[in-house]
């Protein structure tokens, strides 16, 4: 995507200032750790500024006001509540937000963490989102980039990375994986799934999960993308807790790291240093459940 606007503190000011007057007197400063999809702001100690980096995430926007209020009081950890919405401005061509601000440190950030007990509250969060009525949920496309489809849907883009090789994963073992997770569909009804649940949405207090944020990629259909962390974020006994605590189907795993598979080696393909992809392609060799 290259229609990326500037976003930077000045800009957020002259937003605040033009649309929501009544914020006028809060200081507007950068987060410690930004996202990609979208930059945020803290705006005072207990809101937030959020604001779509680029065209393809506009969509999200409308989502997240729409359904955030209605899954928040559902759900056993705080998630952003949505303000109020701004519109385009002050040279600004995308419609933002204001949020809640929810305190935690980012897991990217934090450090001497108990991996199994971060597994099994993770864990126990999706089952929570996955038991929320989903009647009328935003089913999978654009908006999410069809996370809650089969991984099936890139699979053109996958088999071509396979085929391009990676250094740590055999491309046998890769097909092997992938063919693995073409070979079922969810056949339940859609539930709910975050579509993102990697280091920089969770928060962390105290040595447990605090809150969960960044719902852009959420929808209604297969959960299985929200298997990924097994093999993202946790090894060996943290990866067997967050298992147990998920309970679902060998196919649903499957399905899992197809997801898990096609995100690194797209990342390993335009960069083939990424540490983090790199350490997700090496767990899936030691873990390709086929």
């Amino acid at each position: 995507m290259t229609d990326r606007p500037v976003i930077d503190v000045a800009l957020v000011r002259r937003l605040v200032d033009e649309q929501f007057p009544e914020y006028r007197t809060l200081p507007v400063r950068p987060v410690e750790w930004d996202g990609w999809d979208n930059r945020t702001f803290r705006l005072g100690d207990e809101l937030s500024v959020r604001l779509p980096s680029a065209r393809g995430y506009l969509e999200q926007v409308a989502k997240e006001h729409a359904w955030l209020p209605r899954l928040a009081p559902r759900l056993p950890l705080p998630i952003p509540v949505p303000v109020a919405k701004g519109e385009p401005g002050a040279g600004y061509p995308f419609p933002w937000s204001v949020y809640r601000w929810l305190p935690g440190t980012p897991l990217a950030l934090a450090a001497d963490l108990d991996e199994v007990t971060l597994a099994e509250d993770l864990g126990h969060f999706l089952v929570a989102l996955r038991e929320v009525d989903a009647a009328g949920g935003p089913a999978p496309g654009t908006h999410n980039f069809f996370r809650g489809d089969p991984p099936g849907v890139y699979r053109d883009e996958a088999l071509a990375a396979i085929d391009a090789g990676a250094r740590d994963i055999d491309p046998r073992a890769a097909r092997r994986i992938w063919d693995a997770a073409e070979d079922s569909r969810w056949d339940a009804p859609p539930v709910w799934f975050h579509g993102d649940a990697a280091p920089g949405n969770l928060l962390v207090a105290d040595g447990r999960l605090s809150a969960v944020i960044d719902f852009g990629t959420s929808g209604v259909g297969d959960p299985a993308c929200d298997l990924v962390p097994a093999w993202t974020m946790f090894d060996g006994s943290a990866r067997r807790a967050f298992g147990d605590t998920i309970e679902l189907d060998d196919a649903t795993w499957a399905r899992a790291r197809g997801w898990a598979l096609w995100k690194a080696l797209i990342t390993v393909r335009d960069d083939p240093d990424d540490a983090g992809s790199r350490r997700t392609l090496s767990r899936l060799a030691a873990d390709p459940g086929v």
